[in-house]
């Protein structure tokens, strides 16, 4: 979804110009955004205006609040508890839980599934969102029965960010259009480290030596947190890797 970095507060006017149009598709708004006859578009949250002129689409993206899922969209899930033929996982405090079918892993049988304890973590697809039904996940795409590096996330740490630098962490080339650069810095330098970003404002970091997850988790949250620069954020990442040597 793209977007031009404009920053809206609820009730603000919105410019008739960054309204998308297109010639067959009707104009669909999300969280956020409220029609009032006969042609203004008003926000009802503050954030970032999102326009997806492929999609003919607008929303509202709150850096901060509840997550509240959205089909198609990647999250790191807890699990809570095994019931029936599912697993209930939890992607956000005090909301429901959302439901993850045992069999929805890659070549998952009754027998060869994995088995997940209640705290384990998993990588997966919101596949199901309603507003007035329980979300379901998929560790596993639909069409192609590949899990498409979705699954238990094993090891690791998990880190809390917020839903806007979880939006900027899993945006193509970050560095670019995110003015992120912490984690290219990192790489970069040499340490070896996988990473997972959830929608819902979780960052999970794997690696063999603790000092780099601790190290790559901190530098996203100050990141986050400070709103620091690009500069500033390499300069983070120096300090840490000197810290860690």
């Amino acid at each position: 979804m793209a977007s031009d970095s404009i920053f809206v507060l609820p009730g603000d006017p919105i410019d008739p110009s960054a309204v998308p149009s297109h010639p067959t598709k009707a104009l669909r708004l999300g969280p956020g955004l409220r029609h009032v006859p006969p042609r203004q578009i008003l926000p009802t949250l503050a954030g970032q205006l999102l326009v997806d002129k492929h999609k003919n689409a607008m929303r509202v993206e709150t850096s901060r609040g509840r997550y509240i899922p959205r089909a198609g969209e990647l999250v790191i899930g807890t699990i809570y508890k095994s019931v029936a033929d599912a697993y209930q996982v939890l992607i956000s405090p005090y909301t429901a839980p959302v439901s993850l079918n045992h069999l929805s892993f890659e070549q998952a049988t009754r027998k060869t599934r994995p088995v997940l304890l209640p705290g384990a973590l998993v990588y997966a697809r919101v596949s199901v969102a309603h507003k007035h039904m329980d979300a379901e996940v998929e560790c596993v795409s639909a069409t192609t029965g590949k899990s498409d590096g979705l699954g238990p996330l094993t090891g690791g740490m998990l880190f809390d960010i917020s839903l806007g630098m979880a939006r900027r962490l899993m945006v193509p080339k970050p560095a670019q259009h995110a003015k992120l650069v912490v984690l290219d810095e990192f790489a970069a330098s040499g340490l070896q480290f996988d990473t997972a970003t959830g929608r819902n404002g979780k960052f999970w970091v794997g690696s063999d030596s603790t000092a780099t997850v601790i190290a790559v988790g901190r530098a996203v949250q100050d990141t986050d947190g400070k709103s620091l620069s690009i500069d500033a954020q390499r300069k983070l990442v120096r300090l840490l890797i000197k810290n860690t040597g």
